[in-house]
């Protein structure tokens, strides 16, 4: 009986081993599969990187081409509401976009793309005065610092420390300048708006360096703590830049009085004129990432880290300036004024922020200096406006109490 019953035992038993053993052998070729694959996988190349992002750009926002444009008036719905203009003024003829491009000695279909050499120029120079100004304060690392040890630096991350910075040395080449309407079907009684596309290549190394550690928090507060290091760098910009201008647009500002009776006329809310401008979603941008993880054994340049700074970085890219999304930049007032002059003081001027004036001065803080005075005298001529609308009501409904009429600019009796 007990012979008959060794061989059985024996059989499970060996059966059980090598389920056990198998079972070890599956999870060891998971657990490595996993590594080699998701963590240590050669990414694809940046020709397939890039025409797979802009293939799904393309695929998403194609349902909102015609409803969202570079050129789409956040204030159109608002024409209805037209006031009077002024008598003083001449009216000038209708300027439709034909009219435009024909005094403008411009033929869409027949000229030829620009180069844009002058305009290179001028954005080089403006890039190195930046750079010289980074440079010489640390303005840049301050401002860096407070950005990413903001309210939206996740929990698990400790402080982080910039630990590199890399302005570049090269600039952006925009070449094949061409102007046409633009195709979104919004046209007004002018015509088409036109839009201004143009090539911009970038090809140079920008790095930001940080440091910072990862903290386990569970189950217990400081459970584990993990070093990173970090280095991103764009190495290659390029794509095409739509670059159109919204006028200027005046409506109806919304009454602060609590009175039932309305004001003659009610004070208007200019929006400035504005520059919009977006990316084709076809654009490249190739980016280079060194990690290094660890503290004792570090892992350096993780592969699956660069896929995720990359996702994170284009996905910032597109939900910014990439069509049908626009970035929309307010212009300041380019009316000559005795405060922006530079230059030596002249015998007969009186000699204000000019004599004393520094030449390196900083020419967009003083556009927005301007248009937030400007945007404060409105208001205030607004406010007295509206408060001698009230007091005229007053004065009225007394002299009527009174029974009495007095001449206009008459001395009080």
């Amino acid at each position: 009986m007990s012979t008959a019953n060794q061989p059985v035992q024996q059989q499970s038993s060996l059966s059980f081993t090598e389920g056990f053993l198998l079972g070890q052998l599956s999870v060891v070729i998971l657990i490595g599969a996993f590594i080699k694959f998701f963590i240590f996988g050669d990414p694809p190349s940046p020709e397939t990187t890039a025409s797979t992002r802009a293939l799904a750009r393309r695929n998403q926002d194609s349902p909102y081409r015609r409803t969202f444009s570079i050129n789409s008036s956040p204030s159109a719905a608002g024409k209805s509401d037209t006031f009077l203009p002024s008598n003083i003024l001449r009216n000038p003829p209708r300027l439709t976009t034909p009219i435009i491009l024909q005094k403008a000695y411009y033929n869409v279909d027949a000229h030829q793309p620009e180069s844009l050499d002058w305009f290179n120029v001028l954005i080089a120079q403006t890039i190195a005065q930046f750079r010289t100004d980074a440079h010489q304060d640390e303005a840049i690392l301050t401002s860096l610092t407070n950005v990413l040890n903001g309210p939206q630096k996740p929990d698990v991350l400790s402080s982080i420390k910039v630990t590199e910075i890399s302005l570049g040395e090269d600039f952006p080449i925009f070449s094949n300048c061409r102007v046409h309407p633009v195709e979104d079907g919004s046209s007004g009684p002018d015509g088409a708006r036109l839009q201004a596309r143009m090539d911009v290549d970038l090809s140079d190394l920008l790095t930001l360096g940080v440091e910072t550690k990862m903290i386990l928090n569970w189950p217990k507060p400081l459970t584990a703590i993990l070093p990173v290091a970090l280095a991103v760098s764009i190495v290659r910009f390029s794509g095409t830049l739509s670059i159109s201008f919204l006028p200027s647009a005046s409506h109806p500002a919304p009454s602060s009085s609590a009175s039932n009776a309305m004001p003659p006329q009610q004070p208007l809310s200019t929006t400035p004129t504005s520059l919009a401008f977006s990316f084709l979603p076809d654009y490249r941008l190739d980016i280079s990432v060194r990690s290094l993880v660890g503290s004792r054994s570090r892992l350096q340049d993780i592969p699956k880290i660069a896929q995720m700074v990359e996702n994170r970085l284009h996905a910032w890219i597109d939900e910014r300036c990439v069509e049908p999304r626009v970035q929309q930049v307010a212009l300041p007032s380019l009316w000559p004024r005795k405060k922006n002059t530079r230059g030596p003081s002249g015998e007969e001027g009186d000699g204000m922020g000019i004599k004393g004036a520094d030449p390196v001065r900083d020419v967009r803080e003083e556009a927005r200096r301007e248009v937030e005075e400007e945007r404060r005298r409105d208001r205030e001529s607004w406010e007295r406006e509206a408060a001698a609308g009230t007091a005229e009501g007053l004065r009225w409904r007394s002299r009527a109490e009174g029974g009495g009429y007095e001449m206009p600019g008459a001395m009080p009796i």
